[in-house]
Order: C-alpha cells, then sequence, then structure tokens
C-alpha cells in the first residue's frame, strides 16, 4: 500500500461515526472527529452505543476481523478493536458501517493509555489475538500479556472478567501461562497448546483471521489461554 493511500485512510477515519481517536498520545483524550471531545469513561455503553450491553475489547485489533466476527456472532455485546495504526482501523471500521454492525466500534489509541478510557470495572472481556511477541528478551515488557499490561487490564475489567489470548507463538503462549501464574489478580482459566489439533475450538474460537489462515498454511498450531480477574487481591 502506498504511503499516500495510508495517509488518505488515517485522514479519513476522521469522520466515521464507529471510530473514537486519541491524536496525541502524551494527552489521552478522544475526539470523534478532529474537534469534538468525548469522554465516554463508564458511559461507552449507554453514550456510544445507546444500550446497557457488556463491553468487550479487542487490543491490537490490526483490520477489525476478530472484532467484525465477534460483532456479527453476538449481537447483545458491544465490540471495540483497540489499535494505534489508522489505516488498519480504516479497513475494520469501514466493513463495520457497510455491514450495519451499531454493536461494533473502534478506538485508535496506544494499549498503554487503555485505562484512561474506561472505567473500573467497565470492561466484561478482552480478546487478543495474534499480537507481536517480541521474540528477544530485551522487550519481554512490551508482550500484551506482561505483567505490567495485566496490571493495565485489571483496572479496566469487571471482576471475574477473562482476557483471552489466542496466539501461533510458542513463545508467547508459555510466557503468558507463566506471567498469570506470578501476577496476583488473575488465575488461569483454561490453556491449550493446539486448539484445533485438540478439538478445542468453540464457534467463537475457530473464527480466523487473515493471518492465522497464514500460520495454518504454515503448518503452525494455533493456542489458546483465558485468565479470570479474581475477586480480589488475594485470591
Amino acid at each position: 500500500m502506498s504511503k499516500r493511500l495510508k495517509q488518505l485512510k488515517f485522514e479519513s477515519i476522521a469522520g466515521f461515526p464507529n471510530v473514537l481517536e486519541n491524536p496525541d498520545f502524551h494527552h489521552p483524550q478522544l475526539y470523534s472527529n478532529p474537534t469534538t471531545q468525548i469522554d465516554y469513561r463508564g458511559k461507552w455503553a449507554t453514550e456510544h452505543f445507546k444500550n446497557n450491553n457488556p463491553i468487550v475489547l479487542e487490543l491490537a485489533c490490526g483490520r477489525g476481523e476478530y472484532t467484525l466476527a465477534l460483532g456479527r456472532l453476538v449481537t447483545d455485546k458491544n465490540f471495540i478493536g483497540v489499535d494505534l495504526k489508522g489505516n488498519r482501523i480504516f479497513q475494520g471500521a469501514n466493513k463495520a458501517l457497510k455491514e450495519g454492525l451499531p454493536n461494533v466500534a473502534f478506538l485508535r489509541t496506544r494499549i498503554e493509555l487503555i485505562h484512561h478510557f474506561f472505567e473500573t470495572g467497565e470492561v466484561d472481556e478482552i480478546w487478543i489475538t495474534f499480537p507481536d511477541p517480541f521474540l528477544k528478551p530485551s522487550k519481554s515488557n512490551k508482550r500484551l500479556t506482561s505483567h505490567y499490561f495485566l496490571g493495565l487490564y485489571a483496572h479496566i475489567l469487571k471482576l471475574g472478567g477473562n482476557i483471552n489470548l489466542k496466539t501461533d507463538s510458542d513463545l508467547l503462549y508459555n510466557f503468558t501461562v507463566h506471567e498469570s501464574a506470578l501476577h496476583p489478580r488473575f488465575e488461569m482459566v483454561w490453556h491449550e497448546s493446539d486448539i484445533y489439533g485438540n478439538n478445542k475450538a468453540d464457534e467463537i474460537l475457530q473464527t480466523k483471521t487473515y493471518y492465522e489462515g497464514l500460520h495454518l498454511a504454515k503448518g503452525l498450531t494455533i493456542k489458546f489461554v483465558q485468565l479470570k480477574l479474581k475477586n480480589d487481591s488475594h485470591g
């Protein structure tokens, strides 16, 4: 994709009604267009989606394939795809508008700032699908299931809320299992090293992104981890 086309997509999402943006990452403020400030903390369901349905996030959503798939499958929940890159969000947001999916929205920001945009306990569930595993040990704190990020999610998840990781990376899978065992706020629900080979994929887990299809074609196994936020810090 040309640099100019990326820029056009980046600029066009400013007018999308299903996209909220944090244009300056030094100042965690959301805009529904270049000039209208929005504060949906504690009010995402009632003020943006106009209902009282649960809120589900997909972090590092890319083109929003999983966000869209979940929105189609589960119509009584609200889904928000979160990513940094506007040209990627354009694709998912544009499809959601064309398909008329009122329960799908997108948020452009850094995931490190996610706790600024949701109230404590506002999010019912989090999905993390095929994120960058950051293979170098020196980058382990950037992995989206590191102790640091789990702490951020604990602020916005409701008690008993789940985090779901789907990955092809053995490193990230094993890292997540290890990190969750050390974190005082989370407990393991279940994990599986080969969801398709062991027939552990339900309708939602069988949803495949473009890159997942490429991974499977290469013979890679798809892994899954589900964590739950404990009812208190002592478990």
